[in-house]
């Protein structure tokens, strides 16, 4: 028995409750902070030198890979990613 859908998508449910670009805005950072604390680790490099490498504190280091923490500035994103040796690229679609 073939089932159709029933009502519309997720993304179409978020943007009629008015939380789309928050829910998005939340799951890119936390795929941010996961793609760079994965490349912390296959490079070997601790907090603390990830820290230095990008001129900042071990506590902003922490709400940085915190998944659960959504207030990261974009500086502080790109920080992360030069200093494991990759790019963020932001494009309005």
């Amino acid at each position: 028995m073939k089932k159709d859908n029933i009502g519309s998508s997720f993304d179409s449910w978020l943007q009629e409750e008015g939380t789309f670009e928050e829910a998005t805005s939340i799951a890119v950072k936390r795929v941010l902070a996961r793609q760079i604390s994965a490349q912390m680790e296959e490079q070997q490099i601790s907090k603390s030198a990830m820290a230095k490498r990008m001129h900042t504190s071990r506590a902003a280091l922490d709400r940085l890979l915190d998944p659960k923490n959504d207030a990261v500035t974009l500086n502080t994103l790109f920080k992360a990613a030069t200093a494991v040796g990759r790019q963020i690229h932001v494009e309005l679609v």
